[in-house]
């Protein structure tokens, strides 16, 4: 039987039950920071031969959902994944890719296909030649703006691509929510289009907690703190309260170690020094109460505990290089995606003018 947390010897080689370790709390926790913003989704129509191109989206995560027929995910790698009925991709690094019927086949922008609305954020493309009665494969596509807020070191850690079947046993939450996305996607019935882009984000949120669960057993940095109870109890104090002045004394009491030892084994897991991780995570949140609740920014030094404006203002700035009234000027990943959405709109009903009034 293991011991309780409290006892544990201060050694970096105890053996720790891994369920114990990685505390659910703790995942909870910081998956509340973790921000998925649909900015663009769409139900593709196809017929058997068919090849679209995704283009490279730094800061957005890509979602695909095969409702029927069958596909071939073929990532910037040259790697070539099988996908049937029922699979679901999540690409979290936004990198180009194409879904094609077969190997080597030629494929279109997404973004060059002519579209309907279907809803609020959501376009249908149905490429299904006239000459087919029904299409060949059904699916569903979004483009997510990307933000795992206290988890941000872990994009990089997660693999190009995440391809669950309706069956996988890692991620059991998941067959209710996909089930319920091929009806919305089938049944066509009113509101389909807003209901899938909610369940589109919440099968992603459980991919990421799925993957930090069970995915990465090589992972280093946060995931490996998270699986160590006595970091996990200061690294969950941090976030639930950002906007304390911690001092290494409390974490470590907190985590029932010594300072020394605590700090050591804080800056060599998670790279940085504890200090420095929670100013992080108070400016990872101040920049978001600032950026994308528009909370004034008076406002946001008085929730975090600064005596004013000003010691907020050097404080920000010493960790993001840049003062906060500077947040105000800088457009989020869902401006950018929505004006570069724009500009692709434009030129594409162009091109149809001109091919239309094309002799």
């Amino acid at each position: 039987m293991m011991p309780h947390p409290d006892f544990l010897p201060e050694t970096p080689d105890v053996y720790v039950n891994k369920h114990f370790a990685l505390s659910s709390e703790l995942v909870s926790e910081l998956l509340l920071e973790m921000r998925l913003r649909g900015v663009q989704y769409r139900r593709l129509q196809t017929g058997s031969e068919f090849g679209i191109g995704f283009s490279n989206r730094p800061g957005h995560a890509y979602f695909h959902y095969i409702a029927v027929g069958t596909a071939l995910l073929r990532t910037n790698d040259g790697a070539i994944h099988e996908l049937k009925a029922g699979s679901m991709v999540f690409m979290p690094q936004g990198e180009e890719h194409q879904l094609i019927s077969e190997a080597g086949c030629a494929f279109q922008d997404i973004d060059t296909l002519g579209s309907a609305p279907l809803g609020e954020a959501v376009s249908g493309i149905n490429t299904c030649p006239s000459s087919h009665p029904t299409p060949s494969t059904v699916l569903f596509y979004g483009c997510m703006e990307f933000d795992l807020g206290g988890m941000q070191g872990l994009g990089k850690l997660m693999p190009h691509a995440i391809v669950v079947e309706a069956n996988e046993q890692i991620y059991p939450g998941l067959v209710p929510i996909l089930g319920a996305m091929k009806f919305e996607i089938c049944s066509g019935r009113a509101g389909f289009a807003g209901i899938l882009a909610r369940l589109a984000e919440v099968a992603a949120a459980m991919i990421v907690r799925g993957w930090i669960e069970n995915g990465s057993e090589n992972a280093a940095g946060l995931i490996a703190a998270l699986r160590d109870p006595r970091l996990a109890r200061a690294i969950l104090a941090i976030h639930r309260d950002a906007g304390r002045e911690w001092s290494v004394a409390e974490l470590a009491a907190l985590s029932h170690v010594s300072r020394s030892v605590f700090a050591e084994r804080f800056t060599s897991i998670i790279g940085i020094p504890p200090l420095r991780y929670a100013r992080e995570v108070r400016m990872r949140l101040a920049g978001d109460w600032i950026l994308h609740d528009k909370i004034s920014i008076d406002t946001v030094a008085l929730r975090l505990g600064y005596a004013s404006q000003a010691a907020f203002s050097r404080a920000f700035k010493r960790i993001n290089g840049y003062p906060p009234g500077a947040m105000r000027q800088r457009p989020t990943k869902s401006d950018l995606a929505k004006s570069a959405s724009g500009r692709e709109r434009t030129e594409s009903d162009e091109r149809q003018l001109r091919a239309k009034s094309t002799p």
